[in-house]
């Protein structure tokens, strides 16, 4: 991550707090806006910074910032220091925003982007936005570490050494198939499109066969019951998401992982209901299409920030 100047993080931080706090007004709002504008330095930095809010609950978020209002004007003396400081609150702000041993992997994607990788056998990997991926082929298995996000596998024929998949909940081996794996928090969502794979828990002791069409949450301890596949699940594939009868909540929470900068939701319209396509590769454009469907208007500060309340009456 490249330097950044002590008077651009302190502006950023300066304005992350105005704005999280709730009584931001019209004007200041303005200039925000103008400020983000005003240079690429300031939106990068933003970036880095927006997430704070979304990992604080309200209660420690509110001690935070008033420690940092209080905080001292910089003495010339102290700018070694502050710098020091700033790269390690971006630092932390990057682990919040996903760890930092995803900088690590042999394969990654930053927010918004797919990549599609030729494995070694001719197997194909195509990553998911904010996605990470090690690659270990041995003379006796091949075995992809997913460590955070998404991928789609298509393994190639002619290969008689297992391919398998590992998380941090367990192990999938691939029967001769296409299929999805997902970190979501503390599990692995699977999702088998073709033939089969065999799904073993990390603490577990038997691999479970899960069929095409069928998808199934693995737990370190535990594998859940089968579900049917959702439908069009590889559709991010193609650069669309399709959804049916979803939260409005977890519809933005799915666009903002293809996005860059601020995406929120008035919580007295997250449990709304939508169904339809959106198109990834452009989240505004999916926004847009939000209010012909459902009560609600977006409201955006610039690029970076955007935010969906209840439609005006």
């Amino acid at each position: 991550m490249s330097a950044v100047a002590a008077s651009v993080l302190d502006a950023a931080i300066d304005w992350q707090l105005c704005l999280g706090s709730g009584e931001a007004s019209t004007e200041q709002r303005h200039e925000f806006a103008l400020w983000i504008a005003a240079h690429p330095e300031h939106a990068r930095v933003w970036q880095q910074l927006n997430g704070l809010d979304q990992h604080f609950a309200a209660a420690a978020a509110a001690p935070v910032r008033q420690a940092l209002l209080r905080r001292p004007r910089r003495r010339p003396g102290a700018t070694a220091l502050s710098l020091v400081l700033g790269g390690a609150l971006l630092l932390g702000v990057l682990a919040q925003q996903r760890p930092l041993s995803d900088y690590l992997a042999d394969e990654m994607t930053a927010r918004g982007e797919q990549r599609e990788v030729l494995l070694a056998d001719r197997s194909q990997v195509r990553l998911n936005s904010a996605s990470a991926l090690d690659i270990d082929f041995s003379d006796t298995e091949r075995v992809l570490h997913l460590r955070s996000g998404e991928i789609l596998v298509q393994t190639a024929p002619g290969d008689s050494r297992p391919f398998v998949v590992v998380t941090a909940q367990g192990r999938l081996r691939a029967l001769g198939t296409r299929f999805l794996v997902r970190r979501e928090g503390e599990s692995t969502r699977l999702t088998v499109l073709k033939s089969a794979v065999a799904a073993r828990p990390l603490e577990g002791t038997q691999e479970h066969i899960i069929p095409a069409g069928q998808q199934v949450l693995m737990q370190r301890q535990r594998l859940a019951a089968n579900q049917p596949a959702a439908a069009a699940a590889d559709a991010w594939s193609h650069g669309m998401l399709v959804v049916e009868n979803q939260r409005l909540g977890d519809l933005l929470a799915t666009l903002g992982e293809y996005r860059s900068g601020y995406l929120g939701v008035d919580p007295a319209i997250a449990d709304l209901r939508i169904s339809g396509s959106f198109p990834l590769h452009n989240p505004d454009q999916a926004l847009a299409a939000l209010p012909p469907s459902v009560p609600v208007r977006i409201e955006r500060l610039g690029t970076w920030w955007a935010r969906v309340l209840p439609a005006e009456k």
